[in-house]
């Protein structure tokens, strides 16, 4: 199962991650899409975008009309969410050059911790 994590986490713990996957030669087991606070987090991951998510969650390959129609929504306001989710990251053009969008994900995990001040 592929999954993605996306999470809060500073940029300096993001790169200390990376350099440690380049000085080992191992990634990690599920791809890693870091936010920089919680509130930037929820901004990109509104309810109707997670409501997109969840609808193209191991579909593969979909045009934003069918994405649009598989949420009942229309497919302007679902071309917004799209525009914002591959500005993130989390939604891919596919690899084989073909028109659409692609959630290329099985699962996801969203983490973050909350502390007292």
């Amino acid at each position: 199962m592929k999954t993605v994590v996306l999470e809060v986490r500073s940029l300096a713990d993001t790169l200390a991650d990376a350099a440690r996957a380049m000085n080992s030669g191992r990634a990690d087991a599920a791809t890693r899409i870091g936010f920089a606070t919680p509130e930037l987090l929820w901004q990109v991951l509104s309810a109707k975008r997670w409501e997109l998510l969840k609808a193209l969650c191991g579909a593969g390959p979909v045009s934003i009309r069918e994405a649009a129609r598989r949420v009942g929504r229309d497919v302007k306001a679902v071309h917004g969410d799209v525009t914002a989710l591959l500005q993130a990251g989390v939604l891919t053009r596919p690899a084989d050059g073909s028109a659409g969008i692609e959630f290329p994900f099985d699962a996801v995990k969203v983490e973050f911790l909350l502390q007292a001040a």
